[in-house]
């Protein structure tokens, strides 16, 4: 009976569908993670609608405020409240629809889960229409709904971002890093739809007014005038494929990845692979730590590519990646060599290859015969010996040191002693005690500088970054930087994106020793700089000094003003190739210890090696 009982016994079910509003905010952590979230969605559905006018306006760098206007085709009473359901779109109608799509947005997610974390105001009219609506809703809900006048097209308001979800407010950044992404979906749209014209508004200011035209003026509009006369066309056309746009020249290129844009179907993604392709096609002509600047559109057919593989539609999967790597790059290096900007090949060899031993002195019959003879020769020239590799105990490949002895009559081979190849440097800890002996710098790049058992090999760079970064930093804890007056003030404009950085850095670079003052739209007036930087240097080191700090990586979270201070000591520190005479490299080595940590650059690596006497005894075998 008791087992019967438990049968009975009526079960609870548990599992349950969520309330509307609470799947809406779940979904709009996916697709509304910022400001810039949503003003990528709503610039996207602006262009869908066949805008050719769109304006965004933003107040508080969008936690207050994110409106887009656009003179689009406007919506039907019953289309403006179906818009904010879940998966409500115009886009799809079957299964087939989702591998042919050519729109911007598609999903139906963005306005519900816009919806669903803030205030939304939405009017919309369409040009056969006499009056448009309005539509007011709050946490998912629709509290107003009225007829209204309104120009033809859509202006939807987003106010108080997160009002109802107070947690993520609070994981917000500060107002000039969330209006810097404003900026770049901003600019991500513009460029990929020149033939729109854009206008960005914050905080009553406008930061662009970008008129319709070609895909050229457009990225000039965006990424400065300077670019006009270094951009190179690139236009390839297949039965599989298209890719048009430009590429910056060679002078163009940064030590950071600045201006690279790709565009697939007019939508932007980011794509590590295909900005490899670009890389490749660049490789010698512009320096290895150097990356060339780009605005790309790729035209494929949809059914080629998945969009639907992230919530931001920013990556995508190519059908046959191959095809399209190997497209790209062999279209740039067809631009390139259409312009006369790809190197010429020299076969004649430098002067310093001609001195070896190996192209001056002949081969003489007993070196053929020794060389023929060896295992190592037969192992490279059976069939199939990338295929062979011989036991362990048994191979005389270890002997391979053998090959590079010289074998003339009478001479006997020496056995090597495995001892020399015990690494000879070392990066020392201890105190080390210099020498007054003249200093000597090796390819540039290198001091040897004589210590009392031995010799050190000082990176010149490195170990100026190290004393750069020390005094940097003792300056920016100090109560005043030391700070040289520009005689003449310096005048710097710069692209939206990059003056809302700089307006956020000022503080932190007034720390350091500049002192930048704000001019009107996008502009600056350099009135001092550190005592570092060279006079007539003052607005490229300040450009630089913006490109490094937004590309600055590091395993640790470092505060802004500490990671001014690396970028600095980086960019402000003597280079490799550079040559030093006596005073400099001695004012060099003895400013490096006399730093806290002189072994060490701001980055971890060692800023000089140490070669003592005994570990050169034992490499010539002395020991």
């Amino acid at each position: 009976m008791e087992e019967e009982s438990y049968f009975c016994c009526p079960v609870e079910d548990i599992i349950q569908l969520l309330p509307d509003n609470i799947a809406n905010q779940i979904a709009a952590g996916e697709v509304i993670q910022r400001p810039g979230s949503a003003v990528k969605e709503l610039l996207e559905n602006a262009v869908d609608a066949g805008a050719t006018i769109i304006k965004l306006i933003v107040n508080d760098a969008g936690k207050a405020l994110v409106q887009v206007i656009d003179n689009g085709k406007g919506m039907t009473e019953a289309d403006a409240k179906m818009a904010f359901e879940r998966h409500a779109t115009s886009k799809i109608r079957n299964i087939d629809d989702l591998f042919s799509i050519k729109t911007m947005g598609f999903r139906g997610e963005a306005l519900a889960s816009i919806a669903a974390v803030a205030q939304v105001e939405l009017k919309t009219k369409r040009a056969e229409d006499e009056l448009g609506t309005f539509i007011e809703i709050e946490n998912s809900k629709i509290i107003n709904q009225s007829s209204c006048a309104a120009p033809n097209g859509t202006s939807i308001s987003m106010k108080n971002l997160f009002f109802n979800v107070p947690a993520r407010r609070n994981f917000l950044k500060s107002n000039a890093a969330e209006m810097r992404q404003i900026v770049e979906e901003f600019v991500r749209v513009a460029i990929a739809f020149p033939n729109i014209f854009f206008s960005l508004t914050s905080n009553g200011q406008e930061v662009f007014h970008l008129e319709a035209g070609n895909s050229k003026q457009r990225i000039v509009q965006i990424l400065g005038n300077s670019y006009n006369a270094k951009l190179v066309s690139v236009s390839e056309e297949t039965d599989y494929m298209n890719i048009t746009g430009f590429i910056g020249k060679p002078e163009t290129a940064r030590k950071t990845r600045g201006d690279q844009y790709f565009f697939v179907n007019n939508r932007f993604i980011k794509s590590a692979y295909l900005n490899h392709a670009v890389n490749a096609a660049f490789e010698g002509i512009v320096p290895k730590d150097s990356f060339p600047s780009y605005v790309l559109y790729i035209d494929l057919d949809p059914a080629q590519i998945d969009i639907n593989v992230h919530p931001t539609k920013q990556e995508i999967k190519f059908e046959d990646e191959k095809i399209i790597y190997a497209f790209v790059q062999a279209a740039i290096k067809h631009a390139l060599a259409q312009f006369s900007i790809a190197p010429s090949l020299d076969f004649s060899l430098n002067a310093d290859i001609q001195g070896l031993d190996a192209v001056s002195k002949p081969f003489t019959s007993d070196q053929q015969n020794a060389a023929v003879s060896s295992n190592l020769y037969k192992t490279f020239s059976q069939k199939n010996q990338a295929h062979f590799i011989e036991p362990n105990e048994k191979s005389e490949l270890k002997h391979w040191k053998e090959f590079f002895t010289s074998s003339a009559a009478g001479n006997k081979v020496s056995t090597v002693n495995e001892s020399l190849f015990t690494p000879a440097a070392k990066i020392v800890s201890n105190t080390i005690t210099l020498t007054d002996k003249p200093l000597f710098q090796l390819h540039q790049t290198y001091i040897v500088v004589t210590i009392q058992n031995g010799f050190l090999l000082v990176h010149q760079q490195l170990a100026h970054e190290r004393i750069l970064y020390e005094g940097y930093s003792a300056m920016a804890h100090s109560q005043q930087a030391t700070t040289q007056k520009s005689l003449f003030p310096i005048s710097l404009e710069l692209v939206g994106a990059d003056a809302v950085l700089l307006t956020e850095l000022l503080p932190e670079l007034q720390a350091i020793g500049y002192q930048i003052e704000p001019f009107g739209q996008n502009s600056f007036v350099i009135q001092g700089t550190p005592a570092d930087v060279i006079a007539g240097d003052e607005k490229h080191a300040v450009e630089m000094l913006i490109e490094q700090f937004k590309h600055f990586s590091s395993e640790v979270k470092f505060s802004k003003r500490e990671q001014l201070i690396r970028c600095m000591a980086k960019q402000q520190s003597i280079k490799s190739g550079k040559p030093l005479d006596q005073k400099e490299m001695s004012q060099l080595i003895s400013s490096l210890f006399a730093c806290s940590s002189p072994n060490l650059s701001p980055n971890g690596s060692p800023t000089y090696l140490e070669f003592k006497e005994d570990y050169l005894d034992r490499m010539f075998g002395k020991l």
